[in-house]
């Protein structure tokens, strides 16, 4: 039998802390994730539901965008994925009783973890204007109230469009569809918010902003680099790939400012030795400085230049272009300088080194530590560099792995969410749609939030998500969230998003990916795009939450009907009947895609083209793989500060908290916790358990602060410190920003630590 949710939030006072972990998965992932499960779905549908997991006739797992093998397991699922299932499929209901029982201003002091626990929604709901309980509303009402602010607006520019990485393929490409039949390019996603960095830095210099490889390559490497990233808890899949490239001879090398249980040990419990003594997965560990690994990969590139015969030449001279720039800036890196900026001993950079030149396929893996900072884009830049120094792309076993961290946030953006789309998208829209798509690039999610703020934009519609508790500089979104005319959410379970609201909100209940989605043409399936570009089709098999649930493609193409008209020349009806008749329009829409209905019907579904991996053909500005001279940056630290990094619980997937425990780092019953180096610690008089506020620094002189923190002596580089998202949001100024791409600097953030009145 499932459980019931919590009735009240669970006092977090006092977290506790132990030992941290050093092997990740084995039999404890195995309890936690069947305890999880039953109190969600109980005995039976957890069966019923987790077999089905990624498997080739089931649904794409809504959690993280790891690839499927071509020979999947009978269980191809972790124990985070699990637990995003359980908490789609669960048999808790969130009904317009519940919304009479609880005020907005009630449901606004409650925790994320509390909301999202209550379960499902069923019915749309609606909060008027002046009051403080949803009600429920007609689906014609809620389209029609949406309407009638989108027709007010003085310009298409006023309304942005939001969209998270759960999305669809055919849902995504409706909902660009739409915005820009309305007439504006304000579609922030996401992926603003996390590889905006990868894709502005590849698409200059490799001309894909998408990853290189495929699971084979990673099977197939002779090195492995995992740099910024925790697979452990944010792809625990990779895992197994990580095992199965070390069987066949790999090395990994793991880049980080902290030690991670998972990248240490991994045993994987669907094997006999994963279940007693596993697989040790790091063999270089190097613990790096926030922010150091330009500098690290700038100096490791002067190393390489120096060894003769360490270049691939022919490589260099036939498919790159700004070598010597490149070489000659590389050329003045240094120990001395390399060393401050990394933390590191030399004898570990000089081992990496040698790691390297042993290497012939090398690919290198990152996420959100290193697309998260001012100087992400250079960061990333310098890594191609390094790949194209020795010809490792292009070829089998080699290349980028940006790891996405949601199940489809890819597929997004190659459907067209995007704000600044390229003119050969816009007109092959245009030549399909007839109509003249608008060019002007609009808001990504920074310009979006500021837009609210100073009124030029009124109503926010998000597809999915928890815009909110997401973005960067918690008050100043909560306060340009509620200074618009109308908020609207389509989602699955309650979030903070929905408690912090335009003048008018809606709450618009679409289905799951668990769930079946009949539709007058029948029962639909959806596809969606992983991190290594693999399209695949998802089909539910569980009976929707409630009849009053409507699929995200329902609810783009009737409001798109209400709001557009029906002289409109879209055939919006057709397309809510029939997904396979999206699939046709982005077939011919979207490169890559001919054939869609057919190529995708084939089990596993099929690659798209990539053309640096598939033909070593990079289609730049120049025609040829760029190497980049950038002046190598670093995060410089007053004295009595530390530098802080956001970052994931282990019960957590993106700003969705599963329960109160971080079991790999040792925390349980407690999230406002902040690890910080026994010698940091010592150094600025905080005693482990003592608390403190956080208050960051930045040059706008606002102080920005999050208190009651619980000091965790913990192994992290010197000088750095780490903390729960979302909590720590409050943190990150608006307007500190990536360069280039514009992604919120959330993994260097300069912060003191003050004794906390809680103490």
């Amino acid at each position: 039998m499932a459980t019931k949710p919590p009735q009240g939030d669970p006092v977090q006072d006092a977290p506790k802390v132990a030992e941290r972990k050093r092997t990740a998965a084995g039999l404890p992932a195995i309890g936690h994730t069947l305890r999880m499960a039953h109190q969600q779905m109980g005995v039976r549908r957890t069966a019923l539901t987790l077999l089905s997991v990624n498997q080739k006739d089931g649904f794409d797992c809504p959690g993280c965008a790891w690839p499927e093998p071509e020979h999947r397991h009978r269980a191809e699922f972790c124990e985070n994925g699990a637990k995003a299932v359980a908490e789609e499929a669960t048999l808790r209901r969130v009904t317009p009783e519940f919304f009479a029982a609880h005020p907005v201003s009630d449901l606004a002091r409650r925790s994320g973890y509390w909301l999202g626990q209550q379960g499902r929604l069923t019915h749309p709901m609606y909060l008027p204007e002046g009051a403080d309980h949803y009600e429920p509303v007609s689906w014609e009402r809620a389209f029609g109230i949406v309407a009638e602010e989108l027709t007010a607006l003085s310009s298409p520019d006023e309304a942005v469009f939001y969209t998270s990485g759960r999305t669809s393929n055919e849902a995504a490409f409706l909902y660009q569809l739409f915005a820009r039949k309305l007439g504006t390019n304000n579609l922030p996603d996401c992926s603003n918010m996390c590889h905006e960095s990868s894709g502005s830095a590849l698409s200059e210099t490799i001309g894909v902003g998408k990853g290189s490889v495929l699971l084979e390559d990673l099977y197939r490497a002779d090195l492995i680099v995992v740099a910024g990233q925790n697979p452990g808890t944010n792809h625990p899949r990779m895992l197994s790939a990580l095992e199965k490239a070390k069987a066949n001879g790999a090395r990994v090398v793991s880049v980080n400012p902290l030690p991670e249980a998972g990248l240490e040990r991994f045993k994987n419990p669907q094997t006999p030795k994963g279940l007693t003594a596993g697989t040790a997965l790091t063999d270089l560990f190097l613990q790096i400085r926030i922010g150091g690994d330009q500098a690290l990969f700038r100096l490791l590139n002067k190393l390489v230049l120096d060894t003769p015969g360490a270049v691939d030449e022919e490589f260099v001279r036939e498919h790159t272009h700004g070598f010597e720039e490149f070489a000659q800036t590389a050329r003045t890196a240094d120990w001395e300088s390399t060393l401050a900026a990394t933390g590191l001993a030399r004898e570990d950079v000089e081992r990496f080194l040698r790691m390297v030149l042993d290497s012939e396929r090398i690919v290198v893996c990152w996420a959100m530590g290193l697309t998260q900072h001012k100087h992400s884009v250079p960061m990333i830049r310098e890594i191609v560099n390094f790949l194209l120094l020795r010809g490792n792309i292009g070829r089998p076993g080699a290349g980028v792995c940006p790891v996405r961290g949601h199940s489809n946030v890819q597929g997004d953006r190659t459907m067209g969410i995007f704000e600044r789309p390229a003119p050969a998208f816009l007109d092959a829209l245009e030549r399909e749609f007839g109509f003249a798509p608008p060019r002007e690039h609009g808001y990504d999610v920074v310009r979006a939030i500021r837009a609210l703020r100073d009124g030029e934009a009124k109503v926010f519609f998000a597809m999915g998500g928890n815009f909110v508790s997401a973005s960067p500089d918690t008050e100043v979104t909560e306060a340009a969230m509620r200074r618009a005319r109308l908020t609207v959410h389509v989602s699955t379970k309650l979030n903070r998003s929905h408690v912090v609201t335009g003048a008018r909100a809606l709450i618009l209940p679409t289905l799951g990916r668990t769930e079946r989605d009949l539709q007058a043409g029948g029962e639909q399936f959806v596809t969606v795009e992983d991190s290594m570009g693999m399209v695949h089709a998802s089909r539910g098999r569980l009976e929707p939450a409630s009849p009053h649930l409507l699929s995200e493609p329902a609810i783009v193409c009737r409001l798109a009907r209400r709001v557009l008209g029906a002289e409109d020349d879209v055939p919006w009806e057709e397309f809510e009947k029939d997904y396979a008749a999206v699939r046709d329009r982005i077939a011919r829409v979207v490169p890559g895609f001919e054939d869609f209905n057919a190529r995708v019907a084939r089990p596993g579904g099929f690659a798209l083209p990539h053309a640096p991996r598939d033909e070593r053909r990079f289609p730049t500005a120049t025609g040829k793989a760029n190497f980049t001279a950038a002046p190598v940056e670093y995060p410089h630290l007053p004295e009595g500060r530390l530098l802080l990094q956001t970052l994931r619980s282990h019960d957590q997937y993106n700003t969705t908290v599963y329960g109160l425990d971080d079991r790999y780092r040792g925390i349980r019953n407690g999230r406002r916790v902040v690890l910080v180096n026994p010698d940091d610690a010592r150094e600025l008089k905080l005693a482990d358990g003592s608390y403190v506020d956080l208050v960051s620094e930045w040059k706008d002189g606002v102080e920005r602060r999050a208190p009651g923190f619980r000091v965790v002596h913990y192994p992290t580089a010197r000088g750095c410190a780490a903390a729960y998202y979302p909590e720590t949001n409050v943190l990150v100024p608006l307007d500190a920003t990536a360069d280039v791409s514009n992604t919120p600097a959330s993994k260097s953030v300069v912060v003191r630590l003050e004794q906390s009145a809680t103490d």
